[in-house]
C-alpha cells in the first residue's frame, strides 16, 4: 500500500485558501494525504465549516479558539452545543447525522499573547476553556487543545474534567508535560516547526517521545516548515509574503521527522496515521479512511 498519511490539523476555512481551496485538497491528496482535520476557531465560522467538510468529504472539529475568546460570547457557547447536538444525532440505524464531526476543536489557553495575559482576558479564557471541556465530555468526544505557554494550566482541567483525550496541538513543553499528556489519553502534535535546527527541545521532543504518542500535523496556513519560512527582511526586500503552508507539506515534514528518528518514512507514516484514528476514534467511521483502520 501507498504511503498514507493524515494532517491531524490545518484550517482549510481560512481565507488565505479561498481562491483555491479544491487545489490545496488535491495537492494534498496526490502527496498521500489521506484527511485533513479542520478545527473550527471562533462561532461565526461553524456553519461554513460544517458545510465545506459536507462538500469536500473531510472532518473537522467544532470549538471556540483562545485568541477568538476576547470577542466571543456566552451565547457562542450555546451555538456550540446546538451545532453538537444536531451532528451528533443517530439516526434509526444509530449512525451520527454528520459522522465527520470528530472532536471538540480547537480549544485552550493562549498565555503567551501579552493581552491575553491580562486579568480580565485570562479569566475569560479559563471560563470558556472549561466550559468546553464539560461539552467534550457530554458529548463524549475528544478535543484538540492550543496550547501556548499554557500546559501546566491546560492540564489541570484536563485533571478535573476527565475527557476521553485528543491532540495537545503544536506541543513544545518539557518532557514531564508531555509524560502528563500522554497518561491522560492524548498525542501531541508535531508540524512544520520541528524542522527548524534551532528548535532544539522541540526536535528532542520529536526525536525521543514514544512513536505511539505522535501525531503530524500542518496548521495550515501556518506553522511554515522551514522550507517555506520567509524573514521579516526577506518579506520587505523581495516584496514576499510569508510562505503559506498547506497540507501536501505534511509528508516532508513527516521524513524530517522520520530521519530524526531513525525510522523508515512508511513505519512513521503508518504509525502517525493510526494514533490519529486512536485519539479521534470517529475517524474510523468515515468510509473514505476504510482501507486504513486496522
Amino acid at each position: 500500500m501507498t504511503v498514507q498519511w493524515i494532517d491531524s490539523h490545518c484550517h482549510l476555512d481560512a481565507p488565505e485558501f479561498a481562491h483555491d481551496r479544491s487545489g490545496v485538497l488535491k495537492r494534498a491528496q496526490a502527496q498521500g494525504v489521506v484527511a485533513c482535520v479542520m478545527p473550527a476557531v471562533q462561532a461565526k465560522d461553524f456553519v461554513g465549516l460544517t458545510e465545506f467538510a459536507r462538500i469536500t468529504g473531510q472532518p473537522y472539529a467544532l470549538g471556540i479558539h483562545p485568541l477568538y475568546v476576547p470577542q466571543a460570547q456566552e451565547a457562542d457557547l450555546v451555538q456550540l452545543e446546538q451545532h453538537l447536538q444536531t451532528a451528533l444525532t443517530l439516526n434509526a440505524e444509530g449512525i451520527a447525522s454528520d459522522p465527520r464531526l470528530v472532536a471538540l476543536g480547537e480549544i485552550g489557553l493562549d498565555f503567551w499573547v501579552p493581552r491575553l495575559c491580562e486579568p480580565a482576558l485570562r479569566e475569560k479564557q479559563e471560563f470558556f476553556y472549561h466550559a468546553q471541556l464539560k461539552l467534550a465530555v457530554a458529548y463524549d468526544l475528544p478535543v484538540i487543545l492550543h496550547v501556548r505557554k499554557s500546559a501546566d494550566e491546560l492540564l489541570r482541567g484536563l485533571r478535573q474534567r476527565r475527557v476521553m483525550g485528543g491532540i495537545a496541538h503544536a506541543f513544545n513543553g518539557s518532557d514531564q508535560q508531555a509524560q502528563q499528556f500522554i497518561a491522560l489519553g492524548f498525542a501531541l502534535g508535531f508540524g512544520g516547526a520541528m524542522t527548524f535546527e534551532r528548535a532544539l527541545q522541540l526536535r528532542h521532543l520529536a526525536a525521543s517521545l514514544p512513536l505511539s504518542a505522535i501525531v503530524l500535523e500542518t496548521d495550515s496556513p501556518d506553522m511554515p516548515p522551514h522550507w517555506l519560512y520567509k524573514t521579516q527582511s526577506q518579506r520587505q526586500s523581495e516584496g514576499l509574503a510569508q510562505g503559506r503552508n498547506e497540507p501536501c507539506e505534511l509528508p516532508k515534514i513527516g521524513a524530517v521527522m522520520a530521519q530524526m528518528r531513525g525510522e523508515p518514512l512508511a513505519s512513521l507514516a503508518a504509525a502517525t496515521l493510526h494514533n490519529t484514528l486512536r485519539v479521534l476514534p470517529r475517524l474510523s467511521s468515515i468510509q473514505e479512511l476504510s482501507p486504513y483502520v486496522r
